[in-house]
């Protein structure tokens, strides 16, 4: 390690104040704390040392991922073999995942990176680190068959818009993942549902039928999956939406470690499983008479509670306003799925629906805590004086 951090600093010369390619100093820093923990510390204020930065903290985030990316990149393959009746292997699925898979998350990180990195050297600060998780979360939430312009459009929007515009990493008030999957939904529609669009070149096979569970519950079509399959995740879909087990696994790692909000998680797991009981009661359609344990496995809603709704950015900051944001995100989700066919999924809307209201939301509970103590204080004067 010395010998590198020897290097590096070597590298780094060039790139030092007063020298000749000082304005691309945030370039090379970049790559510098994303192998060595920065030396720098803050100069005044009260602080805490903790060894625990940004990276590190959507480094964890990427390893809580990879679970449900392992399993969607060989769900890929499975989905694509079994509806061609073609024998394979389980390597056979995983590669024939990872050939359709990988360069959707390469085009992610180059665009994301590349605009990042442009912005950094033009205001003249540090890379943040946050686009580390968002690049591999646009390409996860994505249907397999999207081209990859349509990715690195999405993505371009997502970092320009709903991130840059703001001020960078910190200050953007939607999950740019979502944002880019909003904006690939509105602007190609066609690519983004459908029966054609959830199993690899599916456009190239006769055939073929990959529709999703809620794509055809809203169609009227019945169901003809187990619970053990959609809680597996062995079904057409996004690419790393599918599996709940695994989407659990990642929510363990997250929460054992203190990055993901139990809050917010549990939160959704209640709100959606309230709703999805009442319209239980209701029956008037596919939609609502499908069992709300079921609506809480299918489709992207547990991948959206557990990897997005918890953006620590976008979300509600306050505990008690973690339990009002996520049980709200839950019942948003099943109301957008059972009222909205056009939107089976819903976990997308609801989770930007509550992105915009979470300041509010934060706002009136510190409020309503600060006229408590108010209160507290005013009765506490009272007997003094009685």
């Amino acid at each position: 390690m010395n010998a590198l951090r020897k290097r590096l600093d070597a590298l780094k010369k060039p790139f030092g104040k007063g020298e000749k390619l000082e304005k691309f100093a945030p370039a090379i820093n970049a790559f510098d704390t994303f192998l060595f923990v920065p030396n720098h510390t803050t100069k005044k204020g009260a602080h805490i040392r903790d060894a625990v930065d940004l990276k590190r903290t959507m480094v964890t985030v990427i390893i809580a991922l990879l679970p449900a990316l392992v399993y969607g990149i060989y769900n890929t393959g499975y989905q694509y073999y079994i509806q061609t009746n073609t024998p394979f292997t389980f390597l056979d699925a995983f590669i024939h995942g990872a050939w359709k898979i990988v360069p959707m998350i390469i085009v992610s990180y180059v665009v994301g990176l590349s605009i990042e990195f442009a912005f950094a050297v033009y205001r003249g600060h540090e890379v943040n680190e946050g686009y580390l998780v968002t690049g591999l979360l646009i390409p996860m939430i994505m249907p397999v068959d999207i081209p990859l312009w349509m990715v690195g459009i999405s993505t371009a929007f997502a970092v320009l818009i709903a991130k840059e515009a703001f001020g960078g990493t910190g200050m953007n008030i939607l999950n740019p993942a979502l944002t880019a999957r909003a904006f690939a939904f509105f602007a190609y529609p066609t690519y983004m549902s459908g029966n054609k669009v959830w199993v690899s070149e599916a456009s190239n096979v006769d055939a073929i039928s990959g529709e999703t569970i809620l794509g055809s519950l809203a169609a009227g079509q019945e169901v003809n999956y187990s619970m053990l399959e959609m809680f597996q995740g062995a079904i057409p879909g996004s690419i790393a939406e599918t599996s709940t087990l695994w989407v659990a696994v990642g929510a363990l790692i997250l929460i054992l470690t203190g990055i993901g909000s139990w809050r917010i998680i549990t939160g959704g797991i209640l709100g959606a499983a309230f709703m999805g009981f009442l319209f239980n009661l209701w029956g008037a359609n596919a939609l609502m008479s499908f069992s709300w344990i079921n609506h809480l496995v299918v489709g992207g809603f547990a991948f959206g509670i557990v990897f997005m709704a918890t953006d620590p950015v976008s979300a509600a900051q306050t505990n008690k306003g973690k339990w009002i944001y996520g049980i709200l995100t839950g019942i948003f989700c099943i109301m957008i799925r059972v009222f909205n066919p056009a939107y089976p999924e819903g976990v997308m809307l609801a989770i930007l629906l509550m992105n915009v209201f979470a300041p509010t939301i934060d706002h009136y509970v510190i409020n309503a805590n600060i006229n408590k103590r108010k209160k507290r204080w005013s009765n506490a004067q009272e007997l003094k004086t009685a």
